[in-house]
């Protein structure tokens, strides 16, 4: 009779047990992180009476929770990866804001400066109307500035969120270590202590949204956690720590640097992942891009302009100064491995073909490498000077090793340092050193459309004279060395005429139109200082800057168009790929949910099931008691 009674408690127990793990799970269907627990049942064994085997009953064998480590694993991934790539795609989105179109748009400003010089070239006396180029100028170099600035500031959030992003790392890998130490001192015990591991697998996931990482069951049942791959973050019970660090060469870009008991390794920024690794891409890359594209636009314009301003001739009759004040040449970057003592820098040479990149300049055994770092296309010269895309590379003190290396950034401080070098309109260079005067015999149907100088030629103020022959062709004489050769070698040697196309000799161009007759002829002369103040030739040349192909192919005019067209196919990028991801992580947190998530309809049959057994557990103890009861009675 007393294994009766032992069976039903066992069986009472047994269910009660089971009827408390359903409530736990119950309480925590929408507990973060909970997984779904089973009681695990098995017969309590058994005894032998009289040659047969009567079971004793029922005992609780476990408590597991509902894991699957794959599943697990693949969410942590997918939600490291959606977590770059929103975090990246809402600051690109901010970075976007900062290159509006329209007329509050870089593009606006530097039109509007290009296009401020027709109303001179049709007065050019007008004070206001040169007062107005002036202020259109400003206007140009103040909205750089100011749009600098204000990446400045999305530069400087971003590296706030980054330092705070570390911190929150090194929190969550210290916590981890702590739940790992809690594990471990928990394995004596029969069971698993399935809370905790709960714990340490939402720790794990609330890190794999901040960085990617791996993790590795150790045979104590600890979790060992590694970043970037290989390198340990947590160890057992022992954290490693995070910190940002400027770069060695370059500090004004932030990394990632992995400390431990026995290490200290500069992490790639491609391997750190998570929302840390989305904000370092922006800045490191996007941000770095943006102001490379905006420079370069900003360089180019600089030089373009003062170049063509001092060309001309002022109302004093004086030759033009710079528009802009002058861009200093940008000073490379030294290694910290270098050994020389050089210091190397990089001006512009020619501002249609810059190209809106970094560069490292490398020092070899047989000469110089410039490596453009926004392709990774590599050029090998015999040394320094050099000139390479646009910009002229040289030595400016000291002497290189071999294997010394420098970072140079062209185009970073650009737009931030952009100001006006003219004043007064009346030091406004609008007029051309030199004029063109048609024959008085010509009887052909040519008329002058333009001519202004183009470069600072010192046979600019030669006179030229142009006659045309019979066939259409000319000759020219009095020209200076370096101009192109002869088309037809003649006699007399000549060259082809092209309505409309321009003439280009000693520094100058001169645009014809029509058809000429033989004989006719034109004179390129000095400008009389009387004329000057009626003469805008130089203004016309400023008005024909906005069709020079400057920026790979595009005009001067349209340079902010690349700027434009490059982040909005960073931002459709990035957000395709955010959606992507999401949609991805989605998923993978749905199958592991519903492996470990508490369904609740399960959970209400699973009670009706236990609490059934428990009745019928308690109604067996009820029985077996008034049977006990009946043979004492009969005994007594």
């Amino acid at each position: 009779m007393s294994s009766a009674l032992n069976i039903g408690t066992l069986a009472l127990n047994a269910n009660l047990s089971a009827l408390q793990v359903i409530g736990n799970n119950i309480a925590n269907a929408n507990t973060e992180g909970y997984s779904r627990q089973n009681v695990s049942m098995v017969t309590a064994g058994y005894q032998k009476l009289g040659g047969l085997y009567y079971g004793k009953g029922v005992e609780i064998e476990s408590v597991t929770r509902s894991h699957d480590a794959y599943l697990t694993r693949e969410a942590q991934i997918a939600t490291s990866v959606s977590s770059l790539d929103a975090a990246r795609l809402t600051r690109l989105n901010q970075l976007e804001n900062l290159f509006p179109t329209g007329e509050q748009g870089l593009g606006s400003a530097l039109n509007g400066m290009l296009n401020a010089w027709s109303d001179v070239a049709s007065s050019p006396t007008n004070l206001a109307a040169r007062s107005a180029v002036i202020s259109k100028g400003e206007e140009f170099a103040s909205r750089l500035r100011d749009t600098a600035g204000q990446v400045d500031i999305l530069a400087n959030s971003a590296r706030q969120q980054i330092g705070d992003t570390v911190k929150t790392i090194n929190r969550l890998a210290q916590d981890i270590a702590k739940i790992n130490q809690k594990i471990v001192d928990s394995q004596g015990d029969k069971g698993e202590p399935n809370d905790l591991l709960d714990q340490r697998d939402l720790l794990i996931t609330q890190l794999s949204q901040y960085a990617q990482v791996s993790t590795i069951g150790a045979d104590d049942g600890s979790m060992n956690v590694f970043i970037a791959g290989s390198q340990p973050l947590v160890l057992g019970r022992n954290a490693g720590t995070l910190s940002v660090v400027p770069d060695s060469t370059d500090p004004s870009r932030p990394t990632i640097v992995f400390q431990s008991a026995s290490s200290t390794m500069t992490l790639p920024d491609s391997a750190v992942g998570g929302e840390l690794g989305g904000v370092l891409q922006f800045l490191n890359e996007d941000i770095r891009d943006a102001r490379n594209l905006m420079g370069r636009m900003a360089l180019a314009a600089n030089t373009l302009v003062n170049t063509q301003h001092q060309l001309g001739v002022d109302l004093r009759g004086t030759t033009g100064t710079n528009f802009f004040v002058p861009l200093a040449d940008t000073a490379g970057l030294p290694f910290e491995t270098n050994t020389g003592n050089a210091s190397v820098q990089a001006g512009v040479s020619d501002p249609t073909a810059l190209k809106p990149s970094d560069y490292e300049v490398r020092f070899t055994a047989s000469g110089v490498d410039i490596v453009r770092l926004q392709d990774g296309e590599s050029a090998s010269f015999a040394g320094l000077p050099v000139d390479y895309d646009g910009l002229n590379f040289q030595i400016s003190a000291g002497a290189a090793a071999t294997g010394d290396s420098f970072l140079v950034k062209p185009f970073s401080d650009v737009a931030r340092n952009m100001q006006m070098g003219v004043a007064a309109a009346d030091r406004l260079a609008v007029a051309s050193p030199v004029v063109v005067s048609p024959s008085s015999s010509n009887i052909g149907g040519v008329s002058v459309e333009a001519l202004y100088p183009v470069s600072p030629s010192a046979n600019l103020s030669d006179p030229v004279t142009l006659t045309f022959l019979s066939d259409g062709s000319f000759t020219a004489t009095g020209l200076g060395p370096g101009n192109p050769a002869p088309d037809n070698p003649g006699p007399p040697p000549n060259y082809n005429y092209t309505p409309g196309k321009p003439i280009e000799f000693n520094g100058w161009s001169l645009t014809l139109r029509g058809s000429p007759a033989a004989g006719d002829s034109f004179a390129i002369t000095p400008s009389p200082s009387a004329d000057q103040r009626q003469n805008a030739g130089n203004a016309s040349g400023m008005l024909a800057l906005r069709d020079l192909a400057t920026f790979d192919g595009e005009t001067l005019a349209n340079g902010y168009s690349a700027l434009l067209t490059d982040m909005g196919t960073r931002v459709q990028g990035a957000k395709f790929s955010a959606d992507y991801s999401s949609s991805i992580a989605a998923s993978a947190e749905s199958a592991r949910a519903s492996v470990s998530g508490v369904n609740l309809d399960e959970e209400a049959a699973r009670l009706l099931q236990f609490q059934q057994a428990y009745q019928a557990a308690a109604k067996y103890m009820q029985i077996a008691q008034g049977l006990f009861d009946t043979m004492l009675q009969t005994v007594r």
